[in-house]
């Protein structure tokens, strides 16, 4: 097994994010399973902007998240038009709440789900910053990953 540990240094500290995209296409042609998962995480980390509040920076970086794998996979960019334009008129907050108390869940839900990412749902937001939200909204929200099989105690500080 090759040694990745100064392309993984590399990695942790760019702030590029063209950078971190070739990093990820060359981990995708080599196989290289760690460098592709540290490089999309970095990625992840630095493209919402710095100056927001914990629970949008979560959020943001969420829908990140799935509009790189989204342009990985189809090769074009994609946004979640529809949930921008939630935020847009209704704020985070609001968005997360809508997402988790929905009858049933989002597209982003799935897609997220079927990708490996269950920790980077509204749901798993909603988890990581309870004390923001009533208390309908997180048992919603809770309710929502265990029915998908997601164990709660795995989610980053759920």
């Amino acid at each position: 097994m090759p040694d990745y540990s100064n392309v993984l240094a590399i990695i942790h500290a760019s702030d590029n994010p063209d950078q971190l995209r070739q990093f990820i296409e060359n981990a995708n042609r080599m196989d290289a399973k760690d460098v592709y998962a540290a490089a999309f995480r970095r990625l992840v980390e630095i493209l919402p902007a710095a100056d927001l509040e914990p629970v949008a920076l979560d959020f943001w970086r969420s829908i990140h998240a799935l509009e790189e794998r989204l342009r990985e996979e189809r090769g074009k960019t994609v946004r979640l038009s529809r949930t921008r334009q939630k935020i847009g008129r209704v704020g985070v907050m609001k968005t997360l709440g809508d997402l988790a108390l929905a009858s049933s869940p989002s597209e982003g839900f799935d897609m997220l789900l079927e990708r490996g990412m269950p920790d980077l749902t509204a749901e798993a937001v909603v988890l990581r910053h309870e004390r923001e939200f009533e208390p309908q909204v997180v048992v919603a929200a809770r309710q929502r990953l265990e029915g998908a099989g997601v164990e709660i105690d795995s989610l980053s500080g759920a």
